[in-house]
């Protein structure tokens, strides 16, 4: 009996995960516009000349028995046992393994259960890739495994380099997921960096190898390399070419036609407030902030999540700029203390061009936990407003420090600057728009997501301070670490302070990887695996060129939202 094929437009598709409405079946498109003088700007002007599905609509009985071969093969094995493992790896890598989430974890607890994973995977690639996939799911395992694998003799850790660079990419993702003290797994990653480095020159893999040294996968966003991962898939042992790459092609189409729906409501919202206007200096870049979001929160169905963390997100850079850009030190004192007021009243106290901003932050903020109580039963507004209490006594605090001209210490600016750096602020927006933290757990949650917002927030601070570059070439007082670390240290040259800032940020990940596993270990997985893609956003916003451009992350915009 021949199936009928059911075809349904993107809008029809796009409601079923979309909460926030406002969406028009007549929506005209979005552009980054490149050539304009605002290239974080949003113009709706041509998405349906990129999108996928709104002339032929999108297969859903297509889609529905590309999902069931997939979900057959995870329930059985394949081949032989490491075949599941690869199997979710891939699923992984192409971002689609949020559809698979029940069987992925079957797969992984059953190899945990059974304790023998390390021992029925004979090479080095599988063994690390067993560790890889259970680590990252919050599972104790011990890294003494590796142990085993090293030649005391020569330190080889019992590999023919000139023919196992598997093994040795294996080792090298592997080792990411290293905490302090674990000693066998800063060795392996020296010794499979150094020899995959070596390898470059003369592997056939040179294009794989790069990739894997620049991206290690867990310090990188897996949707950003997805594409090119799917377009180079062969399959598992003969299977799943065809039906992987159509299933995550079409999944890919269709979150990027979500997306794009999701970023042209929090332009309109921008708009909408006309702070950009009233404000000639404040960042315009509603395609900026809405990327964080974006890459936070993977699963398609979080839509109403990253719209509301966007608006979060908006108001930590137009509030910096407040701070770097506008207020002598007497104004900003007012705007903090009205912002640690949280009363309406208090902006006619404010000099007239704070009180749009104060007004549009004190609405905003009110209405996303407003909509969170409509969700959960439990308004989380006061928590929300001690936040940005917080966030403007840290900006504060650097504006009196840098008008003195005094720099702190390196430990008065870190600690202060961690504050600064939003993380907290934006971190506690999405575990409260996550549903945790609003019940009688509240100071539990709270205490738990602190300690990984930390480690986040160290991590962006350092790497917003190693760049040289002013973001869209701002005027401002912002201060650097690299500064504080050079007064305190006379002899230091810039190069020796910012090697010591690259060691500090690469201390810091053992210390998010440690906090993200025991997170995992809990109920706060998916806030966890959220805050690590904030970590590894990081380089991406920071990472500026010569010419004082973000050229990495236009690249991962265009991947995500443009196809191009």
């Amino acid at each position: 009996m021949e199936m009928t094929k059911v075809l349904i437009s993107p809008s029809q598709y796009l409601s079923m995960h979309i909460i926030s409405g406002n969406i028009v079946e007549n929506e005209r498109s979005i552009q980054v516009s490149c050539r304009s003088s605002n290239k974080w700007a949003v113009q709706e002007d041509f998405l349906r000349a990129t999108s996928t599905y709104n002339q032929d609509g999108f297969d859903s009985t297509k889609f529905g028995l590309l999902m069931k071969d997939v979900k057959y093969a995870l329930r059985t094995q394949i081949n032989n046992n490491n075949n599941n493992l690869v199997l979710v790896d891939t699923l992984q890598r192409m971002g689609i393994e949020h559809h698979f989430q029940q069987e992925i974890q079957s797969i992984l607890q059953e190899e945990y259960e059974q304790n023998t994973c390390f021992l029925k995977y004979q090479n080095h690639h599988d063994i690390s890739l067993c560790f890889r996939l259970l680590r990252q799911e919050g599972y104790h395992v011990s890294a003494d495994v590796f142990n085993k694998l090293k030649n005391n003799d020569d330190g080889t850790f019992g590999l023919n380099l000139n023919q196992d660079v598997n093994g040795l990419i294996g080792l090298y993702e592997a080792s990411q997921l290293g905490v302090e003290g674990e000693y066998i797994l800063d060795e392996i990653a020296k010794f499979s960096g150094d020899h995959l480095n070596a390898c470059l020159a003369n592997s056939d893999g040179a294009r794989i190898i790069k990739e894997t040294l620049k991206y290690p996968y867990h310090k990188s966003l897996s949707r950003w390399k997805a594409k090119s991962f799917i377009n180079n898939f062969k399959g598992i042992n003969g299977w799943g070419k065809s039906t992987l790459k159509e299933l995550a092609n079409m999944d890919y189409s269709i979150t990027k036609e979500i997306h794009q729906h999701e970023l042209i409501q929090v332009s309109r919202w921008w708009s909408s407030l006309g702070l950009a206007e009233d404000l000639k200096l404040l960042r315009d870049q509603p395609l900026k902030w809405y990327t964080w979001p974006m890459t936070m929160l993977t699963d398609p169905k979080m839509s109403q999540e990253r719209i509301e963390l966007a608006k979060c997100i908006s108001f930590v850079y137009v509030v910096d700029d407040i701070f770097d850009v506008y207020g002598t030190v007497d104004e900003l004192t007012l705007f903090a203390q009205a912002v640690n007021r949280w009363e309406l009243c208090v902006m006619m106290d404010l000099p007239e061009y704070m009180r749009s901003t104060y007004k549009a932050l004190y609405d905003t903020i009110n209405s996303i936990g407003y909509n969170i109580y409509k969700i959960y039963g439990q308004n989380p507004t006061e928590n929300l407003r001690n936040m940005w209490a917080n966030l403007c006594n840290a900006f504060l605090k650097e504006a009196k420090w840098f008008a003195s001209g005094e720099l702190p210490t390196t430990d008065e600016y870190l600690k202060n600057g961690l504050v600064s750096s939003g993380v907290h602020v934006v971190l506690v927006h999405m575990l409260y728009l996550l549903g945790f933290g609003l019940n009688n757990q509240n100071s539990i949650y709270l205490e738990d997501s602190s300690a990984m917002a930390s480690s986040v927030a160290t991590i962006l601070r350092l790497w917003d301070d190693l760049g040289s570059a002013k973001d869209e070439n701002q005027e401002g007082n912002d201060g650097s670490y690299i500064e504080c670390y050079m007064k305190g240290q006379k002899s230091a040259s810039i190069e020796l302070a910012r090697e010591y800032v690259v060691k500090l940020i690469e201390d810091e990940w053992k210390q998010l990887n440690k906090k993200h596993f025991n997170l995992m270990n809990g109920s706060l997985g998916s806030y966890s695996k959220a805050s690590l893609n904030l970590a590894r956003m990081v380089p991406l916003m920071y990472n500026y060129d010569d010419k004082q451009s973000l050229h990495v992350l236009q690249e991962y915009i265009n991947s995500m939202l443009y196809d191009v």
